[in-house]
């Protein structure tokens, strides 16, 4: 596995539509490996391939429901699931919308508030190209729509109701 270079705005490649994954080959699984190495390392709650400069529609996703909640001392921090998502599609989505606060390790240094739905309904391939749904909620969704988006040209700053550099004191969640 090798970290893969995170490329930052105003790189061209995330301004566009990524194509969709054909091969389900030994070089789609290293990929893939080498993704969820970066987004670990940077450390990021989701990556998406066009942030690594290629522009496939491929992304992952590693969260914990809880993750962010205050937790007794002595209790086992929640289980992560990881996520690959290959040619997803968001299928459905809830009528209820939230706002919340949103980086990316494409754009350092800023963060915005951006209105998201609070559940939706994906379809996608996984690592192996077998067909998966999924439904999300929460933070879960936020993130899955955040990454969605980079597959489609789209940045959190385009949604985004205000954008600011935050203080230290304030966390920056990253994708």
């Amino acid at each position: 596995m090798a970290l893969r270079q995170i490329v930052y705005l105003p790189e061209p490649i995330l301004r566009k539509k990524a194509r969709p994954v054909t091969q389900f080959d030994k070089d789609l699984q290293t990929l893939i490996d080498d993704m969820i190495e970066t987004m670990r390392e940077a450390p990021g709650v989701g990556l998406a391939a066009p942030q690594i400069n290629l522009p496939m529609q491929l992304a992952v996703v590693e969260y914990a429901e809880g993750e962010d909640e205050e937790m007794e001392e002595d209790a086992p921090p929640p289980q992560k699931k990881l996520f690959v998502l290959i040619n997803p599609e968001i299928t459905k989505v809830s009528d209820e919308k939230v706002m919340g606060i949103e980086g990316c390790l494409s754009i350092p240094g800023l963060v915005g508030e951006v209105e998201r739905h609070e559940a939706i309904q994906v379809k996608a391939l996984n690592r192996h190209g077998k067909p998966v749904k999924l439904k999300v909620d929460g933070w879960m969704a936020r993130i899955f729509q955040h990454e969605i988006d980079h597959l489609h040209g789209v940045l959190f700053t385009d949604r985004a109701t205000r954008v600011w550099k935050p203080t230290e004191e304030e966390e920056t969640p990253l994708d």
